[in-house]
């Protein structure tokens, strides 16, 4: 059975899609009235930062009703965390308790440019999943018990991320998956994997629109990767930590 979101988060959910819009309407409009034009692909609006606050916004709200103090919730300051194949790496937000590393989130969006950006968004993915755990495995969140890894992407609706796309077969086949996938389909398999390989603990995709989107509509593509999901899975994980008498 898939999981619903209460109302109340519902909500505050698509105020976070219809803030994610509107902000990056706004931070387009204040480039192009600053330098007489817009960067291509929007790219103003990517480097603005601060159009997936709500989303944060909304798990901090629930980490905090689910017993964890704000205290150790961190997501615009100090959320850097040591990686073996480098020396750290930022994420968007982090619990820490007690000098224990609880869980760590990435909050992702793309929005145009589909062709040159999925691999880039799936390197990152899978990169950053690597280096955590090879860091975790030679001990630099001891004592920390295995962490808890989420991963959210908002994707534009558009009519660019859902036709099929071409694959290059120049040597060997592809998997057959992939085989007439839109990004789209290509995004729910790349979360889906990931979740299924232990790579992440829960993913949610959510898909919107500009036009729907400034309204707070969207929809979620894969009953796997809702934002319900990714929060009952984040909650098993603050339930099981040891409550103090």
């Amino acid at each position: 059975m898939t999981p619903e979101l209460e109302p109340r988060w519902q909500a505050q959910l698509h105020e976070a899609v219809r803030y994610f819009w509107a902000t990056r309407e706004k931070q387009s409009v204040a480039q192009g009235a600053k330098s007489g034009q817009r960067d291509a692909g929007l790219r103003t609006a990517v480097t603005g930062g601060k159009q997936m606050n709500g989303f944060v916004e909304i798990v901090r709200d629930f980490l905090g009703e689910s017993g964890i103090d704000k205290p150790h919730i961190y997501c615009d300051r100090s959320v850097e965390l040591p990686g073996w194949f480098r020396a750290e790496k930022k994420w968007d937000l982090l619990i820490v308790v007690d000098g224990c590393l609880i869980a760590a989130i990435e909050f992702k969006s793309q929005v145009g440019s589909f062709g040159n950006n999925f691999n880039n968004r799936s390197e990152e993915a899978l990169g950053s999943a690597a280096d955590i755990w090879a860091a975790y495995r030679e001990g630099a969140f001891a004592p920390s018990q295995r962490p808890w890894l989420g991963y959210f992407m908002m994707l534009e609706d558009a009519d660019a991320s859902t036709r099929p796309v071409g694959v290059c077969e120049t040597h060997f086949k592809v998997f057959p998956e992939f085989k007439g996938a839109s990004y789209l389909r290509r995004y729910e398999i790349l979360l889906t994997k990931l979740v299924r390989e232990r790579h992440y603990d829960s993913a949610c995709l959510l898909l919107s629109s500009a036009s729907e989107g400034l309204n707070g509509r969207y929809r979620e593509p894969s009953e796997e990767l809702t934002f319900a999901g990714l929060l009952m899975s984040l909650e098993g994980r603050i339930n099981a930590l040891p409550r103090k008498q």
